[in-house]
C-alpha cells in the first residue's frame, strides 16, 4: 500500500503557483480574492 499525499515542490509550484494564477482570469480572481481578506502567502 502507498501513500496517497507525495509531496513534490516542483509539482505544487507548477499546479498552483503564482505565475500558474497569473495565466488565467479567474487564477488573478483567486489573488485578487486572497489579497483582499490580506492573506500572508496568496500562493505557493
Amino acid at each position: 500500500m502507498s501513500f496517497t499525499y507525495n509531496p513534490k515542490k516542483k509539482k505544487r509550484g507548477r499546479t498552483h503557483g503564482f505565475l500558474v494564477r497569473q495565466k488565467t482570469k479567474n487564477g488573478k480572481q483567486v489573488i485578487q480574492r486572497r489579497r483582499r481578506r490580506g492573506r500572508s502567502s496568496l500562493s505557493v
